[in-house]
């Protein structure tokens, strides 16, 4: 694939927010759509979430780009989890192997997929820096298009290896936990509003919007996925996904505010 790259854009995750409520998936989904959110990232580990975001998306469709997974022990459960999200979205734009699990028995057959034209990439993902060696390997065969990681002002393993190796292989790179993980706990405590003042200029008018765009500044980021269950959060996290971008000092600025400092 020439061209791997898929942003710098805000998508719309999945973890841990509407699971099997639809009637709370089409409202949050309404309000991505209509702030411009075209990539739903989802998985089989996260309940009745890709149920829901299908029948969220049903109808319109079109133009956007569901990022699921494969979270299986063994090919022929794969293929079910992947015969259940053919029926919830029609077709996978992007199936990444959700924290490598079995991922040298999945990819001959998602390889397969992708050379029929039923998926446009493969990617593989992990949320914890102790597999990030791992992951390193499987992006090395060269049979990936997508890596997921976690990146954040206070996660920042990804920046040693991964990032400058997606960067070598061209390999796209979706961002996970951008408010900290479980829980979002870089958003419990704010800072002041003021505090954000010297980041007006970049279109920055919340914490959660500082935290995105210090994400999509790295020019090796591509697609950064927070989660919400409310329809004016996934309206407002959409806005960071726009330029002007954050210089190197604006970037060490979001991370004083993010220690507290």
């Amino acid at each position: 694939m020439e061209n791997r790259r898929l942003g710098p854009v805000v998508g719309l995750g999945t973890h841990e927010t509407f699971d099997s409520d639809t009637g709370l998936a089409r409202e949050v989904v309404g309000a991505a759509l209509a702030a411009g959110t075209l990539v739903f990232d989802s998985s089989p580990m996260y309940g009745g979430a890709e149920r829901s975001l299908g029948a969220a998306l049903d109808g319109r469709r079109v133009g956007s780009s569901i990022a699921t997974k494969i979270w299986a022990s063994s090919p022929e459960e794969g293929r079910a989890q992947y015969a259940a999200q053919r029926g919830f979205f029609g077709r996978v734009e992007i199936e990444q192997v959700h924290n490598l699990v079995a991922w040298e028995r999945h990819l001959p057959w998602l390889e397969e997929e992708r050379q029929a034209g039923r998926v446009d990439r493969l990617g593989a993902t992990h949320w914890s820096s102790g597999s990030f060696g791992e992951l390193e390997r499987a992006l090395r065969t060269g049979r990936f298009d997508t890596v997921q990681i976690p990146l954040n002002p206070s996660e920042r393993e990804a920046e040693a290896r991964l990032l400058p190796l997606a960067e070598e292989l061209g390999i796209a790179v979706v961002v996970m936990r951008p408010f900290g993980g479980t829980g979002a706990p870089l958003l419990r405590h704010p800072p002041p509003d003021e505090a954000l003042d010297p980041l007006r200029a970049y279109g920055i008018e919340t914490w959660a919007q500082a935290l995105l765009k210090w994400v999509l500044s790295d020019p090796r980021a591509d697609l950064v996925i927070p989660a919400t269950s409310r329809g004016e959060r996934a309206l407002s996290n959409a806005a960071a996904g726009s330029p002007p971008w954050l210089g190197a000092e604006e970037r060490a600025y979001v991370e004083r505010l993010a220690r507290g400092r």
